[in-house]
């Protein structure tokens, strides 16, 4: 019986120039689906924020692969979990009649991503196999 150990990466993104209501839109599309399909989903979204929420995926994937102690079955790598949250908000003025200026708030979002992969199944000859071959 072979033993697969699963190997965890993550990747944030801060300060998207996008609203987190509707970035968490594009993120609820591909959570819980594998990278592959995640990565050709979002090309094909027509959001403003899949580029970023795309570029946050493929950097939490390679951040798993370039690991140098585990060997990933790219295959293997699924969205374990994915979550926008509001990042920090710029005050700006827009001018008004009368000399006036209303304020207003461009709002940012952080994107947190976090993949999983299976470690490759090592192909190793055991004492049985050896023995058979004499």
């Amino acid at each position: 019986m072979t033993q697969t150990n699963t190997h965890f990466a993550h990747a944030v993104i801060k300060g998207v120039d996008s609203q987190p209501r509707k970035t968490n839109v594009v993120a609820s599309l591909v959570r819980d689906r594998y990278v592959g399909d995640a990565v050709i989903i979002l090309e094909n979204t027509p959001r403003r924020a899949a580029r970023a929420v795309r570029k946050a995926i493929e950097s939490a994937a390679a951040n798993l692969m370039n690991n140098p102690n585990v060997s990933i079955n790219p295959q293997s790598i699924r969205i374990a979990r994915i979550s926008v949250t509001a990042g920090t908000r710029m005050r700006r003025y827009k001018p008004a009649s009368r000399g006036r200026a209303l304020p207003f708030e461009k709002i940012s979002s952080n994107i947190f991503v976090e993949v999983a992969g299976e470690e490759k199944v090592k192909k190793g000859t055991t004492k049985d196999e050896g023995k058979e071959q004499k």
